[in-house]
């Protein structure tokens, strides 16, 4: 069975003060990059990187979709959760977040669950 992991992209990269604020694209695409690793070693997940904002305009890779929210990012990540019918597990450190998707049937992780 397939889990669908779905990824914060504003919160786990925001987890890591490596100078993202500067330019967030480029923090974006560095964390969808690390995400394709972590595809690569969890054959079992599909991972789903949500981005907005600044961050919009990356381009998927193999392993990892990438998903604009046209808005807010934490609705956009509500509604994947909620429409999604395999297992979900959302990656961030945003309680509001956590409790919203957790709602709908969602896990929740940490972000060095996939960005140590």
């Amino acid at each position: 069975m397939t889990t669908l992991l779905v990824v914060d992209g504003a919160n786990v990269v925001g987890s890591v003060p490596d100078g993202w604020w500067h330019d967030r694209r480029a923090a974006a695409v560095r964390l969808r990059d690390r995400l394709a690793v972590y595809a690569e070693l969890h054959p079992g997940e599909e991972v789903v990187l949500v981005v907005e904002g600044r961050a919009r305009g990356i381009e998927p890779v193999p392993g990892v979709r990438v998903e604009e929210a046209p808005g807010e990012g934490d609705d956009h990540i509500v509604a994947v959760t909620a429409g999604a019918a395999e297992a979900c597990v959302v990656v961030t450190a945003d309680r509001e977040l956590r409790r919203r998707v957790e709602e709908s049937g969602a896990r929740c992780v940490g972000p060095r669950t996939v960005y140590p």
